[in-house]
């Protein structure tokens, strides 16, 4: 596809990571405007993962690892959830042997192989000018390899953990909270009707800002968040006491996934771990359940207090957009058009005090983004702080100023 070459150029753009609504609109408003401008649009499917499968060969069928981009394609897509690029976590500085495509089986041959000398040529193959990687801090961290190789990047930050560093706002995080204090305020009559405590365990691997906001918005007595690690004897205390200040009878607590006991670790379904060396959580809900139901009758003149335990999980990352997720993607796509135009790349696309701007992309590597506990955390209290919002961004403690 050496001939690939359209009169302003090649832009490839990809989905990686966790899906969130919110993509769509995103490769709708790169793909629309691009082609208005007189670019060619390249859609990777299946993430970077897209980009290691690509047999150089006109006569192979390449239709599973990319797809040229049309107005209509991505008009019908547009409004959806999801990804129609489909997404995955696959970080091509780090393939296991068994994970490696089938023709590149006999050129690498380690443990873990370095696959990027490929993704290059596949690039150069496609005829590819400027890559966009929509995703989050490790589906960007080799957005920014790609760029201190030399390859044109504009990054566009997504996720529902909102942790990507250098900007306020990240794709689908709105949509997570509004899903969380919905299913939360839904589950309030179970809760309730039964006088119990109720647990929900929301992502968030390191960052506590999918917990944090909904309580702030009333959506939970309290939080536990990754930032924090926690005592579960005084997080006993204070829902047994917000139950029995309550009316009806019941409390409510968000529980990061990430989240960790006072001298204890992140709770891990099993040992594996993904392309970026992050083992799959789960199971501190179902910990902190247990744990409050046992310390309950110390709190309760002696009787057990049952819990309701819920892994609020993909119900929260699936489905439609909300507004913000609508708007926002549909900004940053144009945000990374502007830039392409202008020649400028290693970028990423932000949102920061209410304003659309760019960042260098490789703050990506160069920092965290993580809940500043002695600005928005009551470490006694197990709670948001409620102080001055004044001039603070629309979702309160996702500025790092």
């Amino acid at each position: 596809m050496a001939n690939n070459k359209q009169k302003q150029g090649v832009i490839g753009i990809l989905t990686g990571g966790g899906d969130v609504p919110g993509l769509n609109p995103a490769i709708r408003a790169v793909t629309i405007r691009a082609l208005r401008e007189g670019y060619k649009v390249i859609g990777i499917r299946r993430g970077w993962g897209g980009l290691i499968d690509i047999v150089r060969d006109d006569k192979y069928d390449n239709s599973n690892n990319f797809q040229v981009l049309s107005e209509e394609a991505v008009n019908r897509a547009g409004r959806t959830g999801g990804t129609f690029l489909h997404t995955s976590r696959t970080n091509p500085s780090k393939v296991k042997k068994d994970a490696l495509p089938e023709h590149l089986r006999d050129t690498f041959t380690e443990s873990v192989n370095d696959l990027t000398v490929e993704v290059l040529k596949n690039l150069d193959w496609l005829g590819i000018d400027y890559i966009i990687p929509i995703g989050g801090d490790d589906t960007l961290s080799y957005g920014v390899r790609l760029y201190r190789e030399g390859f044109k990047v504009i990054a566009i930050p997504k996720t529902m953990d909102n942790d990507v560093p250098g900007t306020d706002y990240c794709i689908g995080f709105s949509t997570c909270v509004t899903r969380t204090i919905q299913m939360t305020n839904s589950l309030r009559t179970s809760a309730g009707s039964h006088e119990r405590l109720m647990v929900l365990e929301v992502f968030g691997r390191y960052a506590g800002f999918t917990a944090l906001l909904p309580t702030m918005a009333g959506a939970a007595n309290r939080c536990v968040i990754p930032e924090y690690r926690f005592n579960i004897e005084r997080l006993a205390e204070l829902l047994i006491a917000d139950r029995n200040r309550n009316p009806s009878k019941y409390a409510t607590v968000l529980i990061s996934e990430g989240a960790t006991f006072d001298g204890g670790d992140m709770i891990f379904q099993d040992s594996r771990t993904d392309a970026y060396g992050h083992a799959k959580l789960g199971g501190i809900g179902d910990m902190v359940s247990k744990r409050l139901e046992d310390l309950s009758p110390k709190y309760n003149n002696g009787k057990t207090i049952h819990t309701i335990n819920q892994k609020l999980g993909y119900l929260v990352r699936g489905g439609d957009p909300d507004a913000i997720d609508s708007i926002v993607p549909m900004a940053y796509g144009n945000l990374a058009l502007d830039l392409i135009i202008k020649g400028i790349h290693g970028r990423l696309v932000v949102l920061k005090n209410g304003r659309y701007d760019n960042v260098p992309v490789d703050v990506v590597t160069s920092t965290k983004k993580l809940v500043d506990v002695s600005k928005f955390y009551s470490a006694d209290r197990l709670r948001p702080n409620y102080e001055s919002f004044e001039m603070k961004p629309l979702f309160i403690m996702t500025s790092e100023g």
